[in-house]
């Protein structure tokens, strides 16, 4: 194992890594080069894990982090031409698909919300435990969208509380943005985790700025109508008898997951794999307790294996 991909090893572990892979690759007929999308390619560890299973996968990789997709890179470098990385959303599948001459793919995998990198690097604005100066919070830097301190800063009082309250689901989400628009302006993360600690409700079990961290988290990056656009595409794309897994990691994003398995279900275009999301063992916790909340939900689409093979 090269010292590179040791290292990203320690930094990131993947999630419910044999419950994909399962999804991805069970009953499925061998096929040459059979593409497996990975629309949250991160630091590439589920990736690895395809190209490890399967010596026919190739991987698109895409992600709106510009800083994961370069460590991506150098973990997944020794797989040469089966792996291509994209800087781009998974809502935009259809498009890079066409852009870069790729056939229908056989699976689609989203692993949602940030990463552990993002999580752990204080500069990001993630983590409301070493909170940074901007909390700027954006998936993708190179652009120029708000920040989640600009948020704070500039959005009505009403909206601000809907964001808290939908994407946070904070009891006392009129509160913490009342007090949020009282301490205007908002200097840094620092002062943000105190004014909401004092506003949010309390609980045993989670630090008061969880939820509204997480609720900012989302809107800035608009992470809802990233994954309704990204669930719509998956199953547009991926090929007859194909699938699409996804990991969500919070109510919110799993009651999309669902509702988009079971609509698509209901008009035929195939099955759920998952009546119930499966959840990580409790040994996978001990190890990783960032995996604790994952819920996997997987479809399989209408159609044969012989029918994605004649397409081709």
């Amino acid at each position: 194992m090269s010292p590179a991909r040791d290292d990203l090893s320690h930094i990131h572990r993947p999630v419910m890594v044999s419950e994909v892979l399962g999804h991805l690759f069970e009953d499925a007929a061998p096929a040459p080069r059979r593409l497996v999308v990975d629309g949250t390619v991160g630091l590439g560890g589920h990736a690895l894990a395809v190209l490890d299973r399967s010596a026919e996968a190739s991987v698109l990789g895409l992600d709106r982090d510009t800083e994961s997709l370069a460590l991506a890179r150098v973990r997944l470098a020794g797989h040469g031409d089966r792996v291509r990385l994209v800087h781009a959303s998974y809502a935009d599948l259809l498009g890079v698909l066409e852009s870069h001459g790729e056939d229908a793919p056989w699976g689609v995998l989203l692993d949602l919300g940030a990463s552990s990198l993002q999580f752990d690097d204080p500069g990001r604005g993630f983590s409301f435990r070493d909170p940074s100066p901007d909390v700027d919070m954006r998936f993708d830097r190179s652009g120029d969208g708000p920040t989640a301190l600009d948020l704070v800063n500039e959005l009505p009082e009403e909206e601000l509380a809907r964001i808290v309250h939908v994407y946070g689901e904070e009891p006392r989400s009129r509160a913490v943005a009342r007090a949020l628009v009282r301490s205007r302006p908002v200097s840094d993360g620092t002062r943000l985790v105190e004014i909401v600690r004092r506003s949010a409700w309390r609980t045993k079990r989670h630090d008061p700025a969880t939820r509204t961290f997480q609720a900012l988290r989302i809107a800035v990056n608009e992470e809802y109508e990233h994954l309704e656009r990204g669930l719509e595409a998956a199953l547009d794309a991926v090929a007859p008898s194909g699938r699409v897994v996804v990991l969500s990691f919070h109510s919110g994003e799993d009651r999309l997951v669902k509702n988009a398995f079971r609509e698509a279900a209901r008009v035929g275009r195939g099955t759920r794999r998952t009546k119930k999301p499966e959840r990580p063992s409790e040994g996978e916790v001990r190890a990783n307790p960032r995996a604790g909340p994952a819920k996997l939900r997987a479809f399989q689409k209408a159609g044969t294996v012989e029918e994605n093979e004649a397409r081709g």
